[in-house]
């Protein structure tokens, strides 16, 4: 349970120096069977640990909460074919709060999602966009250009498991006024990743995320950018590009998105009067 990485035998070949057989730090990938009132609601390949999380920034995600207070418990059973008297740590039963109104079932994936990708198993294109029930335009809170600057390299720091499997993503939510590091978590999968600081949110009953700053490690992605909108966060920033669709939804939902944020510059792609920095003119 929980298990981040495993070691397994390789043939590690050096065309300029020695070939041998060495133990290699592997990043542990499983499926995780998401259940709502014990009725299948999704399955998503992920890392262990940090499973309720995962779940309740997932529903989230989805739509089905938007509060700590609409989520009451979460428990791992066993898996199917097990009558329950195996657990297997891969399923997972959530409890919503009484009187919230349980998943449609036309939300349940019809097939698993893969740890790449966070909106494979949607029924429709219709489905893709989730309208949040958080207003972000109303959070003006800005951020100093400065101390954007060094979310990365602190994200970095902390990803104890990639130090060792070169093999993971990472997601962290920073405070704009402070730059506090407020959570961190590593997924296989970068929107398992940000379901997990969402889901940490949640469970202390933090959502909306005002004045937060969620930072990730690759790219920002249509679904990453929901995801922030999901939670109520004003600010995504990705080390790396982003995609048209990411802009524009980013645009329309009123995030702030940064990109290609390395070293001491980045690129302002949204709701860039967020972003407080020295602009200077240059002429031809």
């Amino acid at each position: 349970m929980g298990r981040i990485t495993t070691r397994r035998p390789v043939l590690k070949i050096a065309l300029d120096g020695d070939t041998r057989r060495m133990p290699d730090t592997l990043a542990v990938e499983e499926p995780l069977e998401i259940r709502v009132l014990g009725v299948p609601l999704a399955v998503t390949m992920r890392t262990p640990g940090h499973d309720v999380e995962l779940a309740a920034g997932f529903l989230v995600s989805e739509g089905v909460i938007s509060s700590g207070s609409d989520f009451r418990t979460a428990i791992h059973c066993g898996g199917p074919g097990t009558g329950g008297a195996e657990n297997t740590y891969n399923v997972l039963d959530v409890a919503l709060a009484p009187g919230v109104r349980p998943p449609s079932p036309d939300l349940a994936r019809s097939f698993y999602t893969t740890s790449s990708c966070g909106v494979c198993g949607k029924a429709s294109i219709d489905a893709v966009e989730t309208v949040s029930r958080h207003d972000t335009t109303i959070d003006e809170t800005p951020v100093d250009a400065g101390l954007l600057a060094t979310f990365p390299e602190r994200l970095r720091e902390g990803q104890d498991a990639f130090d060792k499997t070169g093999g993971l993503h990472a997601a962290a939510l920073f405070d704009a006024a402070t730059g506090e590091l407020l959570v961190l978590r590593e997924d296989v999968g970068r929107h398992n990743a940000v379901d997990k600081v969402v889901g940490w949110a949640v469970l202390a009953d933090r959502l909306p995320l005002r004045g937060i700053v969620l930072q990730v490690s690759g790219r920002a992605s249509f679904e990453l950018v929901q995801k922030a909108a999901m939670a109520g966060i004003p600010m995504l920033a990705a080390v790396s590009a982003p995609s048209s669709l990411a802009v524009d939804l980013a645009d329309r939902s009123g995030v702030t998105l940064v990109g290609f944020l390395r070293g001491r510059s980045m690129n302002v792609y949204t709701h860039a009067e967020r972003v407080r920095a020295e602009v200077r003119s240059r002429h031809a």
